[in-house]
């Protein structure tokens, strides 16, 4: 059954099959093949991979993002973060870097930092003079940082393959990593603008006073603080947390930004719709393949198999860093951590692995195979909205590359980057 399993995921994904049905007919084809087992037995784990509260949270977090962007929102935080840091040597991809950090903390999706921001980022740095692959890659590399800082709809499916961590433990745990992955992507376009003399371009940002921006900014900018303040104190839960977020969000794109009008309701519920069917129907399919892995007892073998190699933590977690990069070259990070996670996890407990700085390094790691070729979502969505070929975008990115393997190893060798806040904040796991 295992093999059967493996076989026909492996093939249906050769040749090019979306992700999701892949996995959806490898384990068709593994019941199919395996006597005494029903069909309907697909249809259960279908409706049962579903049916689960937390999972609420998805659409309303991708609504809350959709309405503050309809509401001005890329405008009022490039504005600020332009005019913040805009001015310095490498200004505009610094702006670039902040800008998307912000929206990172709205979207909780690194395509849609990149498809959202980034076109207009990319415009503005292209103007000012930068080459561009070089915004792309940039804008690319960037808007990874979505999955990662909360809240982050990645994170709400691992805790939900995962029982050992908890969704607010995820979220808290992903703030300084994120803001680690912003600081080495800024150093890294700082040395690239010195060496090749990237301006500041003053004549490109906003004159207005940059207190007068700041607040302007602030209702966008509170909006991450709400959600992750409200959970830990108590006001609600993480799935209430995404609600609230969608009414702050209607509230602030209408009465405050003013430019959330009826008439964009519409396409932003049509987006909203078609974002949350594609992330459900991935969770849906990954509940059968999952299935089939248990029954077909994969992760006990593999758990044995590697605690047969009596690996230190230390090297067991370079071994999975090694494997997870090379599944993130082809699989997307969802799909991945729905099909790892079952495996990996029972490996990391029994080596004693802290679950938060284990779910950490996992999620960065995936994230990461968004910029590698061939798969790369963040590359292919980038490349369209900015009109570069995936080759030179990809050349450019190499530098950006590296930092990012850096803050990985960082995160893996030193628990506390991704444990202190979460344990400063009472989440010990």
């Amino acid at each position: 059954m295992s093999a059967i399993l493996g076989i026909s995921f492996v093939g249906l994904m050769v040749i090019g099959l979306p992700i999701a049905f892949a996995m959806l007919i490898a384990g068709l084809v593994a019941i199919w093949m395996k006597p005494g087992l029903s069909g309907l037995i697909v249809i259960q784990n279908l409706f049962s991979g579903l049916d689960s509260f937390p999972l609420l949270a998805i659409p309303f977090f991708i609504l809350a993002a959709e309405l503050m962007s309809g509401g001005a929102l890329t405008d009022v935080l490039l504005h600020f973060a332009a005019r913040l840091v805009g001015r310095r040597r490498g200004g505009l991809g610094h702006a670039n870097i902040l800008t998307l950090t912000f929206f990172s903390g709205i979207s909780g999706s690194a395509l849609a930092d990149a498809a959202g921001p980034g076109a207009m980022l990319i415009k503005m740095m292209r103007k000012a003079g930068y080459s561009a692959p070089y915004a792309a890659a940039l804008t690319a590399s960037t808007a990874i940082v979505g999955p990662i800082i909360p809240p982050s709809i990645i994170m709400i499916i691992y805790a939900l393959t995962d029982n050992s961590v908890t969704i607010t433990g995820l979220f808290l745990a992903g703030v300084v990593p994120g803001l680690l992955i912003a600081g080495s992507l800024a150093i890294v376009n700082h040395i690239v603008s010195v060496r090749r003399n990237y301006r500041s371009a003053p004549e490109l940002l906003d004159p207005s006073p940059i207190l007068r921006l700041f607040i302007r900014a602030l209702p966008a900018l509170m909006l991450p603080a709400i959600i992750l303040g409200g959970i830990h104190f108590g006001v609600f839960t993480p799935t209430e947390a995404s609600a609230a977020a969608v009414l702050y969000a209607l509230l602030v794109g209408r009465f405050v930004y003013g430019t959330l009008t009826m008439d964009k309701l519409p396409a932003i519920l049509f987006r909203t719709a078609l974002m949350t069917s594609s992330i459900l129907f991935i969770v849906a399919t990954s509940a059968v393949f999952a299935w089939v892995l248990t029954v077909g007892q994969i992760p006990q073998t593999v758990a044995a198999w590697i605690a047969g190699m009596q690996l230190s933590p230390g090297m067991l977690l370079l071994a999975i860093n090694v494997l997870l990069l090379l599944v993130g070259i082809f699989i997307e990070p969802l799909p991945g951590v729905m099909i790892m996670v079952p495996i990996l996890a029972p490996l990391a407990d029994a080596a004693g692995l802290n679950p938060l700085h284990f779910a950490i390094v996992v999620i960065v790691n995936l994230t990461l195979g968004m910029i590698t070729p061939p798969v790369g979502g963040l590359l292919f969505v980038t490349s369209i909205v900015s009109g570069v070929q995936m080759g030179p975008m990809v050349r450019e990115g190499r530098p950006m590359l590296v930092a990012l393997l850096i803050v990985l190893a960082l995160l893996t060798f030193f628990p506390a980057l991704s444990t202190w806040l979460p344990g400063l904040l009472g989440y010990r796991n």
